[in-house]
């Protein structure tokens, strides 16, 4: 990369920092409200509203930004927004639920996007530009949906707090199959369902915003590998 450019990534890495920090609090602060709102109607038999709320399609906007970050400013912008986005996570979550929730949410938010970063920056010299933000994601979403409900439903995770009976009651999987587990296990896989969806979907705005930053801003990516 020549002095040049690095000279304009440079200029434009606080104001980027800022910007997803601010893109992820907004991520952040929408899913933890539209968590409140089950999705309505059906497919077939299947009840989505049993197994999702609204929050399941915007979270997973959070690696979009990440990413973004990542591929023009480095690991080490990318991780101080996580570390802004975590807190917030923590706060919210403190705020709107119970401890035993807020430890799951924090610890899967910081667990999940840190592996992103470290999945991202370890295929960013890929020649398809979109392996690292498709694979970073879908990694991120599998780790980040089984931390969080096995911290905040698994009876075996009861030291953190109490179990929530309704949680850990065996129910048929998805509401559907006759396969029995806990109600918990379901919720798991309905999320995990959608966000490898929208790990997918966000191709699109990734692709689209990146090809901007590089024309409009004349950003250019990141070779950083630390």
């Amino acid at each position: 990369m020549n002095q040049s450019i690095t000279t304009h990534n440079e200029t434009w890495r606080l104001p980027g920092i800022i910007a997803g920090i601010a893109a992820m609090a907004f991520i952040v602060a929408l899913s933890n409200y539209l968590v409140q709102f089950p999705l309505q109607g059906g497919i077939g038999p299947l009840k989505l509203g049993d197994l999702l709320t609204w929050a399941a399609f915007t979270y997973p906007v959070t690696f979009l930004v990440t990413d973004l970050v990542n591929r023009f400013f480095g690991p080490a912008a990318a991780r101080k927004v996580v570390y802004a986005g975590f807190a917030l996570a923590v706060v919210l979550s403190i705020w709107l639920a119970n401890p035993r929730i807020a430890i799951a949410s924090g610890s899967a938010f910081l667990v999940a996007q840190l592996l992103d970063v470290a999945v991202f920056n370890r295929l960013r010299q890929s020649p398809r530009w979109w392996v690292p933000p498709m694979a970073s994601s879908v990694i991120g979403s599998v780790v980040d949906t089984f931390v969080f409900f096995s911290l905040a439903f698994a009876a075996s995770f009861a030291f953190i707090g109490p179990n929530d009976d309704f949680a850990i009651a065996s129910a048929p999987l998805l509401g559907i199959l006759p396969l029995e587990a806990p109600r918990w296990v379901s919720w798991a896989l309905g999320d995990l369902v959608v966000k490898l969806l929208m790990a997918t979907v966000l191709l699109a705005p990734y692709g689209l915003l990146r090809a901007m930053m590089i024309r409009l801003l004349g950003l250019q990516e990141n070779p950083a590998t630390a």
